[in-house]
């Protein structure tokens, strides 16, 4: 994901829907996005929350907004909500392959960094 991901379209098709295989478990968890907002207002958490449906059950994916503003300050420009999207997603992904279900996902400062560089966000 070299290049910038704009805000084109409609939020709920940000990302495409996908599927996750425990190698664990051998289950395999259906995940659709919902949206993005700020987590500040419902949820009293500086966070970027990304909600998910995981085989229709709702999964809040909270990003540190700290980290944010260090791609900010290092990139030069903010992230997009499509790329936060995409940030929100891999992570629940990393998750799932766990079997590590939970409906509140807390993605602290470096994870948020650490899957920025591994998206090749720049």
């Amino acid at each position: 994901m070299k290049a910038t991901l704009y805000n084109a379209g409609k939020m709920s098709e940000f990302v495409p829907a996908f599927d996750v295989r425990s190698p664990l478990t051998g289950d395999t968890f259906h995940c659709r996005f919902s949206h993005i907002h700020n987590g500040i207002a419902p949820r009293h958490s500086d966070t970027i929350d990304a909600r998910f449906f995981v085989d229709g059950r709702r999964v809040i994916v909270g990003l540190a907004h700290t980290a944010f503003v260090a791609f900010r300050d290092r990139a030069g420009r903010d992230l997009t909500d499509r790329e936060a999207s995409y940030l929100a997603a891999a992570f629940l992904a990393e998750r799932l392959e766990q079997s590590d279900e939970h409906p509140i996902l807390h993605v602290g400062h470096d994870d948020v960094l650490r899957l920025i560089a591994k998206l090749e966000i720049r």
